[in-house]
């Protein structure tokens, strides 16, 4: 749904737009005393406040910030059941490897379509309360034919963006046969989930699919017409990355432990709209839900590697909806610094699922942005956990 009539912000202390080379330069084109008008659900014009045009209606930011909408580029949100005492065992003690996953598909394979969809709606809602209009939704909990393709359409209720991850893990009954399953993903599965979705992703990691196997699942879905994702490098060092890279996938996802070659391979893959065409899509919600080693987003950063930040919003190893929490995680123990971490969870997010219409506040783009209830963008990271999200403007319409 997008706004009738045209509709003014003003009164803006620090209008964060992720335009290269408006208002103070930087990565964030941050401009002091702005206004910005809607029209149409769009952006249709950013300047100073004292010259800003007349409008229908008016949004009174009161001296905050206002920032581009967050754009959450990976979300597992279709899924039943709950893995909390799972979360309290990795507390006391027992590593993450991955094997929680199948649990999930019992649930999700057990529940009704209406509580799936139930489900996303609050997750969804939950995040877009805190500042995230724009999030990509995979499945990957239903892992036989109906079920992945009925966890895409749910999904696509609510999404642009939807990725197909039956290359989750391989399920219990095909344990003993995975080129068995790799064949149905590629085959009947891929088939019925294409419909549904933009993006094929696959967990390239040990115990669950090996290299050779990624490599043929994602080049069934390019084949498919769909763009291509990657989980990479999580539980260990591995060719996630360097696979992501040689099929010029938009995002390789995780990165948590990556080897000199692997960044290098990153910062090789040329630009897109003035970044890596691959995008190092960071999880931090993950390493604190696992406590595992944090990615270093510095290193990357350094190289030329464009980043994104995301919440991997999942039952399992990362259950949060809150970018803002990603953002002071990323700060904290990733070595980013503020204005690096907003421009990752906003224009970052945008360019790993290439778009170029949100994750931006310029003439044009959509009027998906937020307003703090504090005055500049430094509080997510210097106010941690403190809901600073004061409004919400999704398509131009106030949530």
């Amino acid at each position: 749904m997008r706004s009738s009539g045209s509709l003014l912000v003003d009164n803006i202390g620090e209008l964060v737009t992720n335009a290269p080379g408006e208002g103070e330069g930087g990565p964030l084109g941050v401009h002091r005393d702005a206004a910005l008008l809607v029209e149409d659900g769009l952006v249709a014009w950013v300047g100073p406040a004292r010259g800003a045009p007349a409008a229908d209606r008016r949004v009174d930011a009161a001296g905050a910030a206002v920032l581009p909408g967050f754009v959450d580029s990976h979300a597992h949100l279709v899924f039943a059941g709950d893995r909390a005492a799972e979360f309290a065992a990795r507390m006391a003690g027992e590593p993450y490897t991955g094997g929680g996953i199948r649990t999930t598909v019992g649930a999700t394979r057990a529940a009704p379509d209406s509580e799936l969809r139930g489900n996303v709606r609050r997750l969804r809602d939950e995040a877009l309360r805190q500042g995230t209009t724009t999030i990509e939704i995979k499945s990957g909990y239903g892992l036989t034919v109906a079920d992945e393709a009925r966890s895409l359409r749910i999904a696509a209720e609510f999404s642009e963006d939807t990725t197909f991850l039956g290359a989750h893990v391989v399920p219990a009954e095909y344990a003993d046969r995975p080129d068995d399953y790799v064949g149905m993903v590629c085959g009947p599965m891929l088939a019925a989930a294409a419909p549904y979705a933009r993006w094929i992703d696959v967990f390239c990691e040990r115990g669950a699919f090996d290299v050779d196997h990624a490599r043929a699942i994602l080049a069934c879905g390019q084949a498919a017409g769909l763009g291509v994702r990657v989980h990479a490098n999580q539980l260990g060092p591995g060719p996630g990355v360097q696979l992501g890279v040689e099929l010029g996938a938009a995002s390789v996802d995780h990165c948590t432990h990556l080897s000199d070659a692997d960044i290098d391979a990153l910062a090789a893959t040329g630009t897109r709209d003035g970044a890596t065409s691959t995008v190092a899509t960071l999880l931090p919600g993950a390493e604190f839900s696992t406590r595992s080693p944090y990615p270093d987003a510095r290193r990357l950063v350094d190289a030329g590697v464009t980043v994104a930040l995301a919440t991997d919003c999942n039952p399992g190893s990362s259950y949060t909806s809150s970018m803002p929490f990603c953002i002071a995680l990323a700060v904290r123990e990733m070595r980013m610094t503020p204005a690096e971490a907003v421009w990752a969870a906003t224009a970052g997010g945008a360019l790993a699922l290439r778009r170029d219409d949100v994750g931006v506040l310029r003439p044009g783009a959509r009027a998906d942005l937020i307003v703090l209830d504090a005055p500049t963008h430094l509080h997510l990271a210097y106010r941690p956990g403190v809901p600073l999200i004061r409004q919400v403007l999704h398509n131009g319409v106030p949530q």
